[in-house]
């Protein structure tokens, strides 16, 4: 099976917003809580984040109840992560992404979400700010609770495949699928890194030859 190869390059050309001293950045990964959908690929927004926080120097996840997710949080850089995993189902992500908002005073455009796409290729991740929820309950929510204009980091897990779509984002991913999962994480971790340095989100797409 052929390695991941980069095509084309990333491109800060055009930047989300430019951060400054003592910026807070909020990176969202969404996905579903309970063991039951650790390996599935609507939960890949959380395995993604979850790769993030190994790589940097982040606190321990902790429960906060009130804001209904698991929260760390670290310094990259001159910018304050805070990074979050909502403890709600999918459908209501919203809620625990505007309280977190709320309690920090975080505004929309210091916002990113990192979530599993069904309409793009295995393989490819494509950021971008703003946008609609192209069917996708969580950035639905989201969308609801604190408008459309935040950043995305769309990861794309669309498969030939006759099974019901509601089905395919809640199976695990296929063998192959998973023998590639590492070096996707280590490439959303890279574009999370880029953009808490303040590389800034812009329309691009990373492709890999698989």
């Amino acid at each position: 099976m052929a390695l991941f190869q980069k095509k084309p390059q990333f491109s800060t050309s055009t930047s989300l917003y430019t951060f400054g001293l003592n910026k807070t950045l909020l990176v969202i990964g969404l996905g579903n809580p309970g063991k039951k959908y650790d390996g599935t690929r609507h939960n890949i927004g959380f395995a993604a984040v979850d790769r993030f926080v190994e790589n940097q120097d982040f606190d321990p996840w902790a429960e906060k109840k009130d804001m209904k997710c698991l929260l760390t949080a670290s310094m990259i850089g001159s910018s304050r992560v805070i990074a979050i995993k909502p403890t709600t189902f999918m459908n209501l992500s919203g809620e625990a992404i505007q309280a977190v908002m709320h309690f920090y005073k975080i505004p929309l455009e210091h916002v990113v979400a990192i979530y599993d796409e069904l309409d793009i290729p295995f393989g490819q991740i494509r950021t971008r700010t703003g946008g609609s929820a192209a069917g996708h309950n969580g950035v639905k929510s989201a969308i609801q609770h604190i408008g459309e204009e935040f950043g995305r980091v769309r990861i794309g897990i669309k498969a030939e495949t006759p099974m019901d779509p509601a089905d395919f984002v809640l199976a695990k991913f296929s063998k192959d699928e998973q023998e590639l999962m590492p070096a996707l994480l280590k490439e959303t971790t890279a574009i999370l890194t880029e953009y808490a340095h303040g590389a800034g989100l812009s329309s691009e797409t990373r492709s890999f030859i698989i």
